[in-house]
């Protein structure tokens, strides 16, 4: 019963990742979760400017761990000290990556927060290339974050919603590290439902200090569907995707996140795009193409 239940959970994503297109599965559930997350981002932004990042992350986080506990139900008495130690460091990682990263997006824009977080996984990219010459993509990545943070009035956002940002990009390269040990030790979806508990847990003192315990009907409702889009869905399909690809190329095909963010910010928030910003998403995704170069 266990394994139809783990089975069933994981659902479509699963049966695309067969042996013979287990490169162009992963792939695409790639894409599907970085639209997930980008849109996810931009369209939670009302919702946290009523209720706060903070809040509103704490209850995403929320209602992503029930929902998939109760698909699951893992075998919370069955695991090992590995298990544990794996799900409770993986679950720490996605609470400060999503907390931080929302927290951001109240300060800076969505296509500058995303290709500051991208700097995250585009190290542990280059980190899988032992080349020294594998740095100057790290560099270019830098330096397209550099040309996004300016227009013509100068700098962009906040100091504060840079240093977040930079935070959640930490944040995201423990992340691909940890997802791809955490699929590999527990069976279907049971390791990442046994980690959104444990980000959940690890965020209600952030969620709680901004919201207390008077916790709007609209919000807890808002929050439920923002969940699917983010964290579940997106979390659920790379680790689908973590278990038929090395984390360095994960981390190569998040390449194309900063420029889905800034489309994603330009259709639902309406945040323009001038030609520094433009030039500086086009560096991200050149630094990420070079990156995909060296590995070969």
């Amino acid at each position: 019963m266990q394994d139809t239940t783990i089975k069933s959970a994981a659902g479509p994503a699963a049966a695309l990742l067969k042996p013979s297109s287990a490169a162009a599965g992963a792939a695409l559930l790639c894409v599907l979760s970085m639209s997930s997350v980008q849109f996810g981002a931009a369209l939670s932004a009302p919702t946290m400017a009523a209720h706060g990042s903070l809040s509103t992350t704490w209850l995403r986080l929320c209602w992503a761990a029930l929902v998939l506990a109760v698909l699951v139900r893992p075998r919370l008495f069955a695991y090992s000290r590995a298990h544990w130690f794996a799900a409770l460091a993986l679950g720490a990682a996605m609470a400060g990556m999503t907390l931080c990263f929302f927290a951001a997006l109240q300060r800076i824009p969505l296509g500058l927060a995303v290709a500051i977080d991208f700097l995250g996984p585009l190290t542990v990219a280059t980190l899988a290339v032992r080349r020294a010459r594998a740095l100057a993509w790290p560099l270019l990545a830098i330096a397209g974050v550099v040309l996004l943070s300016r227009d013509r009035a100068g700098w962009v956002g906040e100091p504060l919603g840079v240093l977040l940002a930079c935070a959640a990009a930490c944040g995201w390269g423990s992340y691909i590290l940890l997802m791809k040990k955490a699929g590999k030790l527990f069976a279907g979806l049971e390791g990442l439902s046994v980690s959104l508990i444990a980000a959940s847990l690890v965020a209600t003192p952030f969620g709680l200090a901004e919201s207390g315990l008077h916790l709007a009907a609209a919000q807890l409702a808002a929050t439920a569907g923002l969940a699917i889009l983010v964290p579940l869905l997106p979390y659920a399909l790379e680790m689908v995707a973590l278990r038929h690809m090395p984390a360095g190329s994960f981390g190569i095909l998040m390449s194309v996140e900063p420029a889905i963010g800034a489309v994603a910010g330009f259709i639902v928030l309406h945040q323009p795009m001038g030609m520094l910003q433009i030039a500086g998403t086009l560096l991200v995704v050149a630094a990420s193409v070079g990156a995909v170069a060296a590995a070969r």
